[in-house]
């Protein structure tokens, strides 16, 4: 008996090295470093003419734009980012171009994605104007402004700086790969640094066509969305004389549709775009520097000159969209 526990312990203590460098030979890997949390993403355009909640920004033109937007995922649920972007215009104030920075942070709940987050639109480089003055050349209504010459004679004045900022609450709802809904509020205590308080309520959907019904590579869908812009009053600066103390500007509806096609990170859209705004108080809002006279005579617009910067427009947009994760690993 002795002599088999011996053989027994002699046994195991000679194949105790061999299952030792077995167990090390077969060791599970070490996990993966776990992924970067920081993403990147940028893109440029170019379309037909930039419009804005219905309205002209580069007067009926054709405009560039490009974004840069830096984001850090904290979890895969929640992604913090801040970004800039740029878009050449047309103001009648002869302002630069627009830059707009925003920040936010993006939640997601299943299908939810929300985004809460502030922007600023900044117009460097305008100038004040008043095209309408008492014969002694002094402002009309505490337009107190003649830096460098007038707008066409239409009565319209417009500020220096017209650069503001806006909060938001945002989000979209997948349905499944083929429909998704969004919807969103914005609020500004002074559209465009008029002192008019602003709150945008939009809402929208997006049909995506099946990726089995197109070439591939290929995409093709379908958008629209509706919004009303309820806008406050400004301060008298923009005053008329029936409204010494600034003037009530129009609450309008817009809306688009669009069809947009889609290859890589490439997108051509062509979109519809329109409001229920009239002449006079689009001219009363915008200080529009082609603004001619119509009879377009509202009570914030008594001079009855129009303009056409809140009507229809067909759109066509082409850009680029990448991010570094999916694109540039």
């Amino acid at each position: 008996m002795n002599k088999l526990i011996l053989s027994v312990v002699a046994a195991v203590a000679l194949a105790t090295p061999a299952l030792a460098a077995d167990l090390k030979f077969k060791a599970p890997p070490a996990p993966p470093p776990p992924p970067n949390p920081w993403d990147f993403a940028f893109g440029a355009g170019l379309q037909s003419d930039y419009i804005f909640r219905g309205i002209t920004q580069s007067n009926h033109n054709p405009s560039a734009n490009a974004y840069f937007e830096a984001r850090y995922n904290v979890t895969p649920y929640l992604q913090y980012y801040a970004g800039v972007a740029g878009s050449s215009i047309s103001f009648p104030n002869r302002a630069a171009a627009e830059i707009d920075g925003t920040a936010g942070i993006r939640p997601t709940f299943g299908p939810l994605a929300l985004d809460f987050g502030g922007i600023v639109y900044w117009y460097p480089g305008g100038s004040c104007f008043n095209g309408s003055t008492n014969p002694d050349g002094s402002p009309v209504f505490g337009a107190a402004c003649l830096e460098n010459g007038f707008l066409p004679i239409n009565g319209n004045v417009i500020k220096k700086d017209l650069t503001f900022w806006e909060a938001y609450a945002r989000g979209t709802y997948t349905v499944n790969d083929q429909v998704g809904f969004s919807g969103g509020v914005y609020y500004s205590p002074s559209v465009l640094n008029s002192g008019a308080k602003g709150t945008y309520v939009v809402g929208g959907a997006k049909f995506t066509a099946p990726s089995a019904a197109m070439p591939e590579g290929w995409g093709l869908y379908l958008s629209g969305e509706a919004g009303h812009w309820f806008l406050g009053t400004s301060d008298n600066f923009y005053a008329v004389p029936a409204f010494p103390n600034g003037i009530s500007y129009k609450s309008y509806t817009t809306w688009n549709v669009g069809i947009g096609i889609t290859k890589s990170v490439f997108t051509l859209d062509f979109r519809y775009y329109d409001t229920d705004m009239n002449q006079g108080d689009c001219n009363a809002f915008t200080s529009d520097q082609n603004a001619r006279f119509t009879n377009s005579v509202t009570s914030i617009n008594p001079g009855g000159f129009g303009s056409s910067w809140c009507g229809s427009s067909f759109v066509v947009a082409g850009k680029f969209d990448l991010t570094a994760m999916a694109n540039l690993k």
